[in-house]
């Protein structure tokens, strides 16, 4: 007589998924408390950041201004889509939660990195376009010079700005961001008013359009973000007297172009 099998009765996928799941995954109560724990420690991190900034020591100012100057190397070299958080803690040789302690995200990096400069480009270009004692071609050439000077003192933040993010800027919502913005077209719009001035005075040729011929000269200038280096063959002053020559030789009237 044959004997009887015993079947026996292996368990289905979905209780291997279910045993699994209540072995290894935390439970839901347990991922509050994590998320929980996680917001308060980001949020005692950033009463300390706030609290660091305001008691403005120098040592913590130090730190901070070496953060923005690597950001400022790897967002050039790598862009700043591409650089991550850790990347900056990396060449910094600290850990990425101490680098919350001196930033909070990479667009106050980015923030930091042009605010200050633009502003005060802008009020340096300002106070040379309200002086009346300099004819208008000599006005644009010390704007220029300005703004060639803040590329190479300031290498290479501005470059930064001009090479991925001047657009990207311009559409966002955020104060600071309208700020940049502001000062941005501020300073092109004081090279247009003074073009304007000149092709009035008779100091600059009236047949090329304003925007054009300010497009021109801004685009010299500002194309050098793919080439110029502090400290190699040229100097931003090299730069600068060859650009405004190609500019005003083509712009100025014979009799101006001469002064």
């Amino acid at each position: 007589m044959p004997t009887r099998r015993r079947r026996v009765a292996f368990p289905k996928e979905t209780e291997y998924r279910s045993a699994a799941d209540s072995a290894f995954l935390p439970r839901a109560g347990e991922c509050k408390v994590q998320k929980k724990q996680a917001a308060t420690t980001a949020s005692n991190i950033s009463r300390r950041r706030k609290s660091a900034l305001s008691d403005g020591s120098a040592e913590y100012a130090a730190k901070r201004d070496e953060l923005v100057r690597i950001a400022a190397r790897l967002f050039r070299e790598k862009g700043y889509e591409a650089t991550r958080l850790g990347d900056i803690a990396t060449a910094a040789g600290i850990d990425r939660a101490s680098l919350y302690y001196y930033i909070g995200n990479k667009e106050e990096l980015f923030r930091e990195l042009i605010e200050g400069i633009l502003a005060l480009n802008v009020a340096r270009a300002e106070k040379v376009a309200a002086d009346d004692t300099l004819d208008v071609v000599t006005r644009l050439r010390q704007i220029f010079e300005i703004l060639i000077a803040s590329y190479e003192e300031n290498y290479p933040q501005l470059y930064v700005y001009i090479q991925e993010q001047m657009h990207q800027v311009g559409r966002q919502e955020a104060p600071w961001a309208r700020e940049i913005v502001k000062n941005t077209r501020r300073f092109e719009n004081l090279v247009v008013e003074l073009i304007s001035l000149g092709i009035k005075t008779g100091a600059l040729r009236d047949d090329v359009p304003v925007r054009l011929a300010s497009n021109a000269i801004f685009g010299m200038f500002n194309w050098t973000h793919r080439w110029f280096v502090p400290g190699g063959g040229l100097t931003g002053g090299d730069v600068a007297r060859a650009f405004l020559a190609i500019f005003f030789d083509g712009m100025c009237k014979a009799d101006a172009a001469a002064g």
